[in-house]
């Protein structure tokens, strides 16, 4: 009874474009599988330590209770696009700022709702590392449309970002058939499957060897168009985009890929000299003309 309320207060109250962005707890009570006690994520980083572009980086660790941070984008420049923004972190934390509110904050500014996915890291020992996190992405698409009419967006315009082990999340979600928990209340009524995915520098997609996708990584024609971007003297291996492409245009499922020669891994999108951050114009580009062309009538399932 108290998730149904929770359920329809959350599809009933809207947050005004001139608030400040909102986090939202994913569930009422605890996560699906979550067995561990509520801990409080905390910055993870050392002084000096991987900073980007000259910044820091806030490294949120542990995350046990599962949340989204709303931006909506300002009123004026408002398009009814909406994208779930899945942080990296090597599945150990999240990379918040870097490849979570500086991102939102950028779609907001080319009129697209961004909401920040705080994913439950790291997995309980012993279990599949990124089964819970997609659960919380697949929890975090739906609870957005749910949402499209107090939060001025369009359910048919709902679209992932991931970067490296967010990209992983991000791709296993728009590939899913189905759910990774049992359907909870109204909120899982909406449809789970992202309109548009965009993958930076994604991970953890393909074998050792480099020379295939993993097993449960299963492309195929009904996944949604996706766009990605890799450095080719990346660590964590330009194979996974490159290979998933492939893979997505086997199906026919439209699909945009920028390599770079140079430019390693974890830049999110602060700008250098390097080419590669220049990705955010590119993909700006290409989500405003996939959300443009969404039939108005159709959502993903």
């Amino acid at each position: 009874m108290l998730a149904s309320l929770w359920a329809l207060w959350m599809t009933i109250t809207p947050l005004s474009p001139a608030q400040a962005p909102r986090e939202v707890r994913l569930w009422e009570g605890k996560a699906p599988r979550e067995t561990r006690e509520a801990a409080e994520p905390r910055d993870q980083s050392k002084p000096n330590e991987g900073k980007v572009a000259g910044k820091p980086v806030i490294r949120l660790a542990p995350v046990v209770d599962p949340t989204v941070t709303v931006y909506l984008a300002p009123a004026d420049k408002a398009t009814g696009g909406a994208v779930v923004i899945c942080p990296g972190g090597g599945r150990r934390i999240l990379a918040w700022d870097l490849e979570g509110t500086e991102v939102a904050e950028w779609l907001n500014s080319i009129g697209i709702a961004g909401i920040v996915l705080k994913y439950r890291v790291p997995a309980p020992a012993g279990d599949t590392p990124w089964r819970n996190a997609v659960a919380d992405a697949q929890r975090a698409v739906s609870l957005t449309r749910a949402n499209a009419k107090a939060w001025n967006i369009q359910p048919n315009k709902v679209g992932i970002l991931g970067f490296s082990a967010g990209g992983e999340v991000a791709a296993l979600t728009s590939l899913a058939t189905e759910r990774q928990y049992s359907a909870a209340d109204a909120v899982d009524q909406e449809g789970c499957v992202p309109d548009a995915a965009l993958l930076i520098y994604p991970a953890y997609l393909v074998n050792k060897e480099r020379d295939s996708l993993l097993p449960h990584v299963k492309p195929h024609a009904k996944a949604p168009a996706t766009f990605f971007v890799h450095a080719m003297d990346d660590p964590v291996v330009p194979e996974s985009s490159m290979l998933l492409a492939l893979a997505l245009r086997r199906e026919k499922v439209p699909v945009e890929s920028h390599l770079f020669a140079t430019g390693g891994h974890g830049y999110g999108l602060r700008p250098t000299d390097s080419p590669v951050t220049g990705w955010p114009k590119l993909a700006g580009t290409w989500l405003t003309r996939r959300f443009a062309q969404a039939n108005p009538g159709k959502a993903a399932p």
